[in-house]
């Protein structure tokens, strides 16, 4: 079944104290990938959420085709043909993948579940999408893009005719992305109504037929004829700067060796590393994921134990057994998964910050000098630009770019030699990646060695030294 057009009609939604949306107008057309791009807080994910039925618009109206919708709840939305993929998935790892596809409508015989007739429609849905997927294996032994696959499987068994993708392939390797886009480019040949979230660029022209920007809740233009649109064009339509300020790279002197490792093996290296990385020096490391790039960053930091090889801090050498031995050396660690490994979600941002430099700034290990806490966060806030209504705000509620940046913040307020950044801007929109930009060269000029580890090519060739 063909689509309809999706349109979006003056929309508005308001929280307390803040306009999410102001007068959001456009239409998506069946037969095309619509990407949605902008700065975080530029209202793309309150727009997903208005269209999957989580939030009610505050002024507006959502039609598909000549129809005005009117969701109050997810299944409205589902009911009418919408799935939203987000990039946390709502499945059940405990679950078997069958049990995931037919959640609330699980067929039954006489009360109790169907189990064969279950199998047979969960073949069904994976058929042509996901062949190999065993219908009967547990949802959580998957990896990340199978469970995609899954959730993509299971909004097409729904009848979903207008799919929106909230930053899809931010986990996923070079293969999974591949295959990805090749099932995106199905479902547009289908003729569904297609939106597409993401901050990536070469994605965005790779599969995307019109490009919708926001900026601070508001329309700005749509580009619909990707073949004349550069990325330099999007970029300034994005965030009103040239691209070459985004990066802000500045040449500075660069002093003795600060980190050696000499043929470093470990869990998920497959080979012998070595190099060197200078203080006041930005190193890159590029590699798609599975390459083993966190893998290296988990030896370095003290979360895995080397097999062999050496390692030297400043010219003496140096045997991690924990991560307290990395953080006690002065080697510190941005993980790739900041939502998992980085940030305690419901703590204070002032938590946060503070968490790990409470034992070097105390007395006996525990007494903290009076208002040290509260004046760290404070100074960490402001010196990262970290956009919080206060210091006591849940660190959940800030923007991926924010969080990032109390994260920064954290290692700041202990004395460090080299700091680890693993994908530091991955899912950050362009305008916090500059931001982001500007503190690593800040902190390589100050005579910290920086380590980037990036799958944006572009990403390492703007900010590293090499």
């Amino acid at each position: 079944m063909t689509a309809s057009a999706l349109r979006f009609d003056a929309i508005g939604k308001t929280f307390p104290g803040v306009k999410a949306l102001d007068g959001i107008s456009f239409t998506a057309h069946p037969g095309q990938v619509h990407a949605l791009m902008g700065e975080n807080g530029a209202g793309k994910s309150t727009l997903l959420k208005i269209l999957g039925g989580a939030y009610i618009p505050s002024s507006g109206s959502v039609q598909i085709g000549a129809q005005v919708m009117a969701f109050k709840n997810a299944a409205d939305s589902i009911a009418s043909g919408v799935a939203v993929i987000h990039q946390e998935l709502h499945l059940v790892p405990e679950m078997s993948v069958a049990e995931n596809l037919f959640l609330g409508h699980l067929p039954t015989r006489l009360g109790v579940v169907n189990r064969g007739l279950l199998r047979q429609q969960a073949l069904a849905c994976l058929k042509g999408l996901a062949d190999e997927i065993d219908p009967d294996e547990k949802l959580g032994r998957l990896s990340l893009g199978q469970r995609q696959l899954v959730e993509i499987a299971k909004a097409l068994s729904r009848g979903a005719n207008v799919i929106a993708f909230d930053e899809p392939t931010s986990s996923l390797s070079a293969r999974e992305i591949d295959r990805l886009m090749a099932i995106i480019a199905r479902l547009r040949d289908e003729g569904k109504v297609v939106l597409y979230v993401s901050h990536r660029m070469e994605e965005v022209f790779r599969i995307c037929d019109a490009v919708t920007v926001f900026k601070d809740g508001r329309y700005v233009r749509t580009f619909e004829d990707m073949s004349s649109l550069t990325h330099d064009q999007l970029v300034t339509c994005m965030v009103g700067r040239d691209i070459q300020d985004i990066y802000d790279y500045r040449p500075r002197e660069q002093g003795e060796v600060a980190l050696k490792v000499d043929g470093l093996l470990g869990p998920g290296l497959r080979e012998p590393i070595s190099f060197q990385v200078r203080k006041g020096e930005i190193l890159g490391l590029f590699g798609l994921v599975g390459a083993g790039r966190t893998e290296l960053f988990r030896l370095l930091s003290g979360l895995e134990r080397a097999s062999a090889g050496s390692l030297e801090l400043c010219g003496q050498a140096l045997h991690l057994r924990s991560p307290r031995d990395a953080i006690a050396a002065g080697i510190l660690l941005c993980p790739e998964d900041r939502k998992k490994e980085g940030i305690i979600p419901l703590a204070s941002v002032a938590e946060n910050i503070n968490i790990s430099a409470r034992a070097a700034h105390s007395t006996f290990g525990w007494l903290l000098r009076d208002g040290w806490e509260k004046g760290n966060a404070e100074r960490q806030i402001q010196a990262m630009r970290v956009k919080t209504p206060n210091a006591t705000q849940k660190i959940l509620y800030l923007s991926g770019g924010n969080q990032q940046k109390a994260i920064l913040g954290r290692w700041l307020s202990m004395p460090m030699k080299v700091l680890l950044l693993d994908e530091p801007t991955r899912g950050i929109d362009i305008g916090a990646k500059s931001e982001i930009y500007q503190i690593i060269h800040n902190l390589a000029a100050s005579g910290i060695a920086v380590i980037v580890v990036s799958s944006d090519l572009m990403e390492v060739m703007g900010i590293a030294d090499r």
